[in-house]
Formats: C-alpha cells, sequence, structure tokens
C-alpha cells in the first residue's frame, strides 16, 4: 500500500513537473506573437481575433496571443516590447514618435506595417440634452473610454480645443463601451465619446433605447483640433448611419494601422502582410470599411515610418503590378 502511494505520488510530481514545463515552454516559444487589440465591445477586439485565425492557418506553428489594450496603450506596449503587433490609431502613434503627451518620450522601435480604415471620432449626446456644439459641454456630465484609449485622448484634446478640461464638467465616467451606453440609457451621463468605425454597436445599441444625437465639430474646432495633433482630418458620417439621424454629420477622422516592433524579423513582416491582403473577405467581415483594402492602400502614407521589411514587400508589389513589368511579363 505504502509503495503504491509513493508510486502515485512520484507519478503526480512528474505530471505536474511535465505540465509546468509545457507552460514554461509555450510562454518563451519563440513562435509567438503578441498581439495588442483593444476593450471588449469595440471593433478591434474581433478584428484582432479574425488577424489571429488567419496567421496562425499561414504560418505553421505559429500562435498568436491576443492582448486587451487601447490606441495609446498599445503603442507603449510595442515600444517597450510586451507586444509584437499591434492595433493603433495614426493620431496616437504621431504623437508617440514626437514624444507628445500622453506620451513622455518619442517612440522609437515601433514601425508602421498596414493602413486598415478610417476610424471617426464621435459626440453622441441624449437628444434631451440639448447640446448641439462642443462648446456646450461645460458643466455636463461625460462617460468616455479609460486612460490609454485614443478614443479618450481625443476627448480631452476636444475641451483643450474648447478652453476647457475634465475639471469643467459636472461629472466625468472612464469605463468600457458597455459601462458608457449603460450610463447613457439610465441619464447619469449626457455625452458619450469614443473613437471606432461607424456604423457602431455600441450607439446603435444605444440609439434602440433613448433618443441621440452626434454632435457635429464645425471648421473652426477642427482646426483647433489640428493645432493640438495635425494628424486629425475632416470625415463625414454619413446620413442614416444612426437610427434617427436624418443629416451627415461632420466629425473628426484617423487612421487604423497596424504597426510592430522595428526589429521584427523580415520573414515575419512579409507573412503578416500577404495574411492580411489574402484575409481581407474575413477581415472586412468584422470591420467593413477594410473590404476595399488594397496593397496600395495598405502602403499609405500616415507619418509614422514604415517597417524597412513591409517597405520593401509595398516596392515589390507596386514593381511587379505596374504596366512595364506586365509587359516585360508578356513579352517573355
Amino acid at each position: 500500500m505504502e509503495a503504491r502511494l509513493r508510486c502515485s505520488a512520484s507519478q503526480s510530481f512528474i505530471a505536474a513537473l511535465a505540465l509546468a514545463c509545457l507552460l514554461s515552454a509555450c510562454a518563451d516559444r519563440s513562435d509567438t506573437l503578441k498581439l495588442a487589440a483593444g476593450p471588449q465591445g469595440g471593433t478591434w477586439y474581433p478584428l484582432a481575433g479574425a488577424l489571429k485565425n488567419i496567421l496562425e492557418r499561414r504560418v505553421d506553428g505559429l500562435w498568436v496571443q491576443v492582448l486587451p489594450g487601447g490606441g495609446v496603450a498599445n503603442v507603449k506596449a510595442v515600444e517597450i516590447g510586451r507586444a509584437d503587433l499591434a492595433l493603433a490609431n495614426s493620431v496616437s502613434t504621431v504623437d508617440a514618435i514626437n514624444g507628445e503627451p500622453p506620451f513622455k518620450t518619442p517612440a522609437t522601435k515601433v514601425c508602421n506595417l498596414a493602413t486598415l480604415y478610417p476610424q471617426y471620432f464621435q459626440a453622441v449626446t441624449l437628444a434631451s440634452a440639448g447640446i448641439g456644439d462642443p462648446a456646450q459641454f461645460r458643466g455636463r456630465s461625460l462617460a468616455t473610454q479609460p486612460k490609454g484609449n485614443t478614443g479618450e485622448a481625443m476627448t480631452l484634446h476636444l475641451l483643450r480645443a474648447y478652453d476647457m478640461s475634465y475639471a469643467d464638467l459636472s461629472r466625468l465616467n472612464y469605463g468600457n463601451y458597455t459601462d458608457s451606453v449603460a450610463l447613457m440609457k439610465d441619464g447619469n451621463a449626457e455625452i458619450f465619446t469614443l473613437g471606432t468605425s461607424v456604423p457602431s454597436g455600441a450607439v446603435m445599441d444605444l440609439a434602440s433605447a433613448r433618443a441621440v444625437r452626434l454632435v457635429e465639430i464645425p471648421d473652426d474646432g477642427l482646426r483647433r483640433m489640428q493645432a493640438i495633433n495635425a494628424g486629425y482630418q475632416r470625415i463625414v458620417i454619413p446620413a442614416g448611419t444612426y437610427p434617427g439621424q436624418q443629416e451627415p454629420v461632420a466629425t473628426i477622422g484617423y487612421t487604423t494601422h497596424l504597426v510592430a516592433r522595428c526589429d521584427l524579423p523580415e520573414a515575419m513582416v512579409h507573412q503578416i502582410l500577404e495574411g492580411l491582403l489574402a484575409g481581407v473577405g474575413d477581415l472586412s467581415a468584422v470591420a467593413k470599411a477594410m473590404k476595399l483594402t488594397t496593397a496600395a492602400s495598405m502602403a499609405m502614407d500616415i507619418g509614422v515610418p514604415m517597417h524597412p521589411a513591409a517597405a520593401n514587400w509595398y516596392a515589390s508589389r507596386a514593381t511587379s503590378a505596374s504596366p512595364a513589368a506586365s509587359a516585360s511579363a508578356k513579352g517573355s
């Protein structure tokens, strides 16, 4: 009996040791990519899941670990090596490259891989609040994303553009989209700000329960925002995007893109880009704006240094697609 117990204990110890070794190996495996995404309830989290599936199907032995994050936090994660890849917003990445707040020093290890699709800053108010202009945010209650998200950083920029700060609000709530929508539905917040694609599922959810209004950012507001970050652009939310929205609404636009460590190996960069381009169908099922994605649109300059391997990949695609190359191929 005692021998059996010793044997059982020994087998249990060996099994536990084997499991620990296996977990350690998985944690340290060289074929793992850490991909920083966004908060649950937004577009980035399912988009990262779709990208994970695409890359793992294309690259033998690759495991992509999806991490929660946000526009600002993701760039910081790549810079300090906590992530290999990240979804990011052009305006936040440009701030990082230049060392502008909320970044304390210039980012030197973050490179662009691909431009993906446009994003919209959306300031949604309860129709009953009677807010028609950002200048009327003073003294109101606002819900936005946690610090580290581009939507929150843009909210602070908008307030600064109109000579306000968070201290000028009656109440400020940080939370995910679900939390913010709940606050709006209950009347505990009058303004909900976010940065994402359109239509936003969170805003659709809110609009199904309460009458809402999108606040337009006028031209003078855009100019003030551009004085804070030159990457801000004019973009328009089309009429009918949301229930009850009869007119187009002018707001602030920027771009979602994929960034990576600047030292990510060339072969891996090429596989990622090939997977992205081949997987546009799957990715556009999550982010509809990606359905028109091409190699040329992925290579668009957004003010962030391109990864050298990505630059070579785009150059080779452009060369092979040029009329001269096609004529040469036909002649041969």
